[in-house]
C-alpha cells in the first residue's frame, strides 16, 4: 500500500440530511452525501449518494455508489452503481457500470475511455 493511500484511508465526510451546499466540494478522502449538493464535487476516493441525497452539478471521483437523485455530469475512474431507488439525469463517463433493477437512469453513458480523456465541460 502507498503512502499516499495510507493517508487518505479512513477520511470519511458526510453532508447530512437537511444540509445545501452551493459550490465546489474537493476530498481527498470518500464522501457521503444524504444532504444537497449543487455545483462540483470532486474526490479520489468513493462517493456515496444516500436515498435521500441530492447533486445537482458535476461529480469526479474513483468510484460512486448512488441512491439518490443525480442530474448533471459524472466521471467515475472504476465502478459506478446504481441501487433501485436511484434516479439520475446524467451524462456519465465510467469505467464499469452496475444497475439495480428499478433505478431510472436518463442520459448518456460512455464507457470506451478514461475519466481523464472525458471531454471537459
Amino acid at each position: 500500500m502507498s503512502s499516499n493511500n495510507q493517508e487518505t484511508q479512513g477520511r470519511n465526510n458526510l453532508i447530512g440530511n437537511g444540509t445545501t451546499i452551493k459550490g465546489e466540494i474537493i476530498a481527498s478522502g470518500d464522501i457521503r452525501v444524504d444532504g444537497t449538493i449543487i455545483g462540483t464535487m470532486k474526490s479520489t476516493g468513493k462517493v456515496v449518494i444516500g436515498q435521500q441525497g441530492i447533486v445537482e452539478g458535476e461529480i469526479i471521483c474513483n468510484s460512486a455508489d448512488i441512491s439518490g437523485r443525480v442530474k448533471g455530469l459524472i466521471k467515475v475512474d472504476e465502478l459506478t452503481s446504481l441501487k433501485s431507488t436511484s434516479r439520475l439525469e446524467v451524462e456519465l463517463y465510467t469505467k464499469q457500470l452496475f444497475i439495480e433493477v428499478g433505478a431510472i437512469f436518463t442520459g448518456k453513458c460512455d464507457m470506451s475511455q478514461k475519466v481523464a480523456e472525458t471531454p471537459k465541460k
